[in-house]
């Protein structure tokens, strides 16, 4: 059987679970041309099964590097031998949890090097940390192109960490309108609380369960705002949190203290995201740092107006008054204010729902982010 002739992409991430970065990887991987690029996805912390099966083509490898805690050198060596052996012509890393990598792709001979920012961490929520930008520094000039998903990214490796401006492509994440869609008239609720009879007000959030992602915010703020609300409406609240992580039962055992255990649903990670989003009426992002959400422009697709904390690139997506609300980050008065808003106002609530997903699809469709990827890829090969 002759080799191959289509190029292929090693893919070098943390770990291949439910996330947003994890979520546009996989995304990205499903919609390229089959006919172009080929893929390995290498995990320096292994992968979840079932999350690995929305990889719609057969023909991807997945290899876990089985990396240990801690500095594990050894796992760098894999990655070197990996690389000889698969001979990728491009090897794309994301975030700085895989940057090292970067070194045995130059030592094996890997021709064309690319690097993705996709948000921040709870270690250096605002970039200052100098031991990261001297990292990125140090790293950095081994790649040939680096992405930032948001112009707050592309602004910090760029005047921050002093990469050259020609070297950093900034473009958003897309999100797939068709799966993630407004819900249809009659479609049943997939809420453990809901009924038939009962109108509810459900506020939501994606994410997983850690200190940079802030859930305990969105939790305070909810017991707050059942305390305060008209008695009329606060009957109707409900609070679903998906995702799963440190702080999962902390929030659980908040609500559960307040009172509230039968109005809220933790019910860890999931597989049925774009059901579960266009059943909430106000979906919040309550992070002390971002990105580019993709559960975000998620819900805006879904015809769900959004309220985030106005940090990293959310202002980049959401127009306060059009689509949703921006709120200063880590203020439950400020969060307990903007659901009241809403749920005061539901003219307003209908009016950003239509805005919504009209947004999602002009400013951030798929085929764009994929057009984007597929021009840096080529560039590469040619």
């Amino acid at each position: 059987m002759p080799p191959d002739p289509r190029p292929l992409i090693a893919h070098i991430i943390y770990r291949l679970d439910v996330g947003g970065l994890e979520n546009g990887l996989v995304n990205l991987i499903n919609h390229l041309p089959e006919d172009r690029f080929r893929h390995v996805i290498l995990c320096l912390k292994g992968h979840d099964p079932a999350f690995a099966q929305r990889l719609r083509r057969r023909d991807v490898l997945l290899i876990d590097l089985e990396k240990k805690e801690g500095k594990d050198l050894r796992v760098y060596g894999r990655l070197w031998r990996h690389f000889r052996q698969l001979k990728p012509a491009i090897v794309h890393t994301r975030n700085l949890t895989s940057l090292v990598a970067m070194v045995p792709a130059l030592l094996a001979g890997v021709p064309y090097r690319i690097h993705g920012e996709h948000g921040r961490d709870m270690s250096d929520l605002d970039g200052s940390n100098e031991k990261h930008r001297w990292f990125r520094r140090l790293l950095l000039p081994l790649t040939h192109r680096v992405i930032a998903l948001s112009r707050d990214l592309e602004d910090y490796l760029t005047q921050g960490v002093g990469i050259p401006r020609h070297k950093v492509f900034q473009f958003y994440n897309g999100v797939d309108t068709e799966r993630f869609r407004p819900r249809e008239d009659g479609e049943p609720s997939p809420f453990p609380f809901s009924s038939p009879t009962e109108k509810t007000f459900t506020i939501g959030t994606v994410g997983r369960m850690q200190a940079v992602k802030n859930p305990l915010l969105l939790a305070r703020a909810f017991i707050t705002l059942v305390e305060t609300a008209p008695p009329e409406l606060a009957g109707s609240l409900r609070l679903v949190m998906i995702g799963d992580g440190p702080l999962r039962q902390p929030c659980q055992a908040v609500l559960d203290q307040a009172g509230l255990t039968r109005r809220v649903w933790l019910p860890g990670a999931r597989h049925d995201i774009p059901a579960l989003l266009r059943h909430l009426d106000l979906f919040v992002l309550p992070s002390l740092a971002e990105g580019i959400s993709n559960t975000l422009l998620e819900s805006m697709a879904s015809g769900v107006p959004v309220i985030a904390t106005q940090v990293g690139g959310n202002p980049e997506l959401v127009t306060p008054g059009i689509d949703g609300s921006l709120i200063p980050s880590n203020e439950v008065p400020a969060l307990v204010h903007a659901l009241l808003g809403y749920l005061l106002d539901p003219l307003t609530l209908v009016q950003q729902k239509n805005h919504a997903r009209q947004t999602a699809l002009d400013r951030f469709s798929l085929k764009a982010m994929v057009d984007h990827y597929e021009a840096i890829y080529h560039a590469g090969v040619q």
